[in-house]
């Protein structure tokens, strides 16, 4: 909120910690002075290089891209890292089974597990069923 004292380096630097905190936030102006809303708006803007979302009323909307968003940031590799990621290859699993009877050792197998299987926690390998295609994309293709 910015009170009667206007746009100070304390409602500045909180202004600041906000929008590094969440990105976009709202700012409530006291006052009724239109023009000096909007020049307390853009020097906000200004001073923290924060992009004006919407003003309305004594209501202002600012937003400002966080570190992880900012392009200099991101891996260089991206399309690299996301294509390894697609696909599970197949794996061996252990699988311990309790014995039939009391007493006796479980019985351990190993199992090759493809990527669209999993393992039951009964020991069992269930199979993923397919996505059901809606009517709409039937009807298309």
């Amino acid at each position: 909120m910015v009170g009667a004292e206007g746009l100070t380096r304390a409602v500045l630097a909180e202004i600041d910690r906000s929008l590094a905190a969440h990105e976009l936030i709202k700012i409530r102006v006291f006052g009724d002075d239109r023009d000096s809303r909007i020049a307390i708006y853009e020097a906000i803007c200004d001073d923290l290089h924060a992009a004006p979302v919407q003003h309305i009323g004594k209501l202002l909307v600012i937003w400002r891209p966080g570190p992880a968003r900012l392009k200099e940031n991101q891996p260089q590799d991206l399309g690299r890292m996301a294509t390894a990621r697609r696909g599970a290859a197949p794996r061996t699993v252990t699988v311990r089974k309790a014995a039939a009877t009391p007493g006796r050792r479980p019985t351990r197998k190993e199992l090759t597990v493809l990527g669209n299987e999993r393992v039951t926690a009964g020991g069992n390998v269930k199979r993923a069923r397919t996505r059901q295609a809606s009517q709409k994309k039937k009807a298309l293709g």
